[in-house]
């Protein structure tokens, strides 16, 4: 689900039956990130999934986070 269109920092998603995952996506802004200890200017997305674990394991959902955060850092490779 996408709510960053609509000006949403962050969006928590329901599970609907039978779905057993989703993954929402707020809005892009700017942040300052501390990189190579220096002070920059960054843009960031809150990225979040909510799983149900009965049906999957948390450490497949955030094995899922981290490759779907590598592939947005470098969306030319997509």
């Amino acid at each position: 689900t996408n709510m960053g269109e609509r000006g949403a920092d962050s969006v928590v998603g329901v599970i609907y039956p039978p779905q057993v995952a989703i993954v929402g996506f707020g809005r892009l802004r700017k942040t300052v990130l501390v990189k190579n200890d220096s002070l920059v200017v960054s843009d960031v997305i809150t990225v979040c999934l909510s799983a149900d674990h009965r049906a999957i394991d948390g450490m497949l959902a955030a094995k899922f986070l981290t490759a779907l955060s590598h592939q947005l850092q470098e969306p030319e490779n997509l």
